[in-house]
């Protein structure tokens, strides 16, 4: 008896780390500064991750104003010109967990989880995560992050934009 339970609680213990040892995340931190403009209007967000090749992968997160009347705010998405040729006139927006409100000045920060949407499942290799960001009466700016998937330790890499993003972090963890 005494045994058996020995085995028991062994397993036990073990079963909530084999689920979490399988799921590697890519955290992302984006900086989008506050710009002293006349006529601010809050930046339309792509971000993606593509082959170092520039074939892209998948979209992780599209924010863009969605609330103008009569979908006008979908008519600023081609203005993300790298992200709009490569995937985002092929998307049908607002598409779940990826697109969302434009945000405010400051940090904001993302995680995703291997084989979840919209990450989905990344086969071994070198990638680069790109942020893309424009503005409507205003500026334009485009960022990549290269990084190896899957990570092996934690890792940290990082760019940082001249005008309309500040620094773009990408966090790995195994």
């Amino acid at each position: 008896m005494r045994r058996l339970l020995t085995v028991t609680l062994t397993g036990m213990a073990a079963a909530p780390l084999a689920g979490t040892a399988m799921a590697a995340d890519l955290s992302v931190k984006v900086e989008l500064p506050q710009l002293a403009v006349a006529e601010y209007h809050r930046p339309y967000v792509a971000m993606w991750i593509e082959h170092t090749d520039q074939t892209p992968v998948s979209t992780l997160a599209v924010w863009y104003d969605g609330k103008k009347p009569n979908a006008e705010g979908t008519k600023w998405l081609k203005d993300l010109r790298q992200w709009w040729r490569k995937a985002g006139r092929d998307l049908t927006v607002p598409a779940d967990g990826i697109t969302g409100a434009t945000k405010v000045p400051g940090e904001q920060a993302l995680t995703f989880t291997d084989g979840k949407a919209p990450l989905g499942k990344l086969s071994a290799g070198d990638y680069q995560l790109v942020v893309e960001t424009a503005r409507e009466a205003g500026g334009h700016e485009l960022v990549r992050v290269p990084f190896t998937w899957p990570p092996k330790a934690p890792a940290t890499a990082s760019a940082k934009g001249e005008h309309e993003l500040g620094s773009v972090t990408v966090n790995l963890k195994p």
